[in-house]
């Protein structure tokens, strides 16, 4: 295994705190993908609404959506640069589902490629936000 290491983080920008201009403060990374315009919201598979991205179902139901292999793929190859990062952050709305999901399917492939990997799940335990903020 490689000496190596790299954080994931996933979490939800609905559940971050805000700076003084009302805009969600993400965590501290090398890299912060925000992918609530990029996935198509999983939740509306209703077979998977209660699950969270810890399920492989609703990997798999990530994985599908249609840029998500790309994504993954540029992640990955990102996360293994000779002088890579040591921390990406994935957001999503709530943190369920393409955070989550999208985050272990990324820590799957760096630990096959022989990085250490340690994951953060900020906001996966917490129930789907059913309402957004307007304004």
């Amino acid at each position: 295994m490689s000496e190596r290491s790299i954080k994931l983080t996933s979490f939800g920008y609905l559940h971050l705190d805000q700076d003084a201009e009302g805009r969600p403060v993400p965590p501290q990374a090398d890299r912060i993908e925000d992918v609530r315009d990029r996935l198509r919201d999983p939740a509306a598979a209703r077979d998977i609404l209660d699950l969270d991205g810890l399920n492989p179902r609703v990997q798999d139901v990530v994985l599908a959506t249609p840029g998500a292999r790309e994504l993954l793929d540029n992640l990955t190859a990102y996360a293994q640069l000779p002088a890579g990062p040591r921390h990406i952050a994935i957001g999503c709305a709530g943190g369920r589902h393409r955070a989550s999901g999208l985050t272990e399917l990324l820590a799957r492939n760096l630990r096959e490629q022989g990085l250490g990997v340690e994951v953060e799940h900020l906001h996966v335990h917490l129930p789907r936000v059913l309402n957004t903020p307007t304004g």
